[in-house]
């Protein structure tokens, strides 16, 4: 595996490539100080995996990822945040991060994540995992509702657990050995019930639910 890392500060930078160049078969090819030369040393270098500070100047982690993922091959994206925020958490699936990591852990967290994602699944920082099942559980009982998990037909729960890790509705139907239909009309039933509009909505319900670690 080949990585490209991009965070403004150089100490943070050499700690980082230290700890990953202590897994076998990896390399940081190329260090970002800021967004566009992330943007730039991607189009050089094309890595296969980029570790991204959300927070850098020129342009933000998040639209560096938004723009790596219009590449013929997009990159495989770990997110690095010091935001438990629901709405960072989303913006960064959105653009296609696999993984998200609080920065304050990434010492244990870092190479299980680079691993995970290496075998095509996502990654989240236990602490944000624990936040958004605590907020989870306190909006519902702030606006008097029940979760609708219960809803789901079994079939259903095997699509939302594919979905969260990933998978494409191909994907999912090659797996349950159905057809590309049947997939769609389940995930988008499944959708309506748990009041999910998007994959990365999919996705963070499924952290919420520990479907995802």
């Amino acid at each position: 595996m080949r990585v490209l890392l991009a965070d403004d500060h150089a100490i943070v930078r050499r700690g980082l490539r230290s700890l990953l160049e202590t897994e076998p078969g990896l390399t940081v090819v190329a260090e970002a100080g800021d967004g566009l030369e992330a943007v730039r040393l991607y189009d050089e270098h094309e890595p296969d995996t980029v570790v991204l500070d959300i927070s850098m100047p020129l342009l933000n982690g998040i639209d560096v990822a938004a723009r790596l993922q219009k590449a013929p091959h997009p990159p495989r994206v770990l997110m690095l945040s010091m935001h438990t925020d629901e709405s960072y958490i989303l913006r960064a699936l959105g653009a296609g991060a696999q993984a998200y990591l609080l920065k304050d852990s990434t010492d244990e967290e870092l190479l299980p994540a680079i691993r995970a994602v290496m075998a095509g699944k996502l990654f989240f920082s236990a602490a944000v995992s624990a936040v958004l099942e605590e907020d989870y559980i306190r909006q519902l009982q702030a606006r008097g509702l029940t979760d609708s998990f219960h809803l789901l037909t079994a079939r259903e729960r095997e699509i939302l657990q594919l979905v969260a890790e990933g998978r494409s509705n191909k994907e999912v139907a090659a797996l349950l050995e159905l057809s590309l239909s049947t997939v769609d009309t389940h995930r988008g039933n499944l959708m309506q019930k748990l009041s999910l509009h998007n994959t990365a909505e999919v996705v963070l319900y499924a952290v919420r639910k520990g479907m995802i670690r």
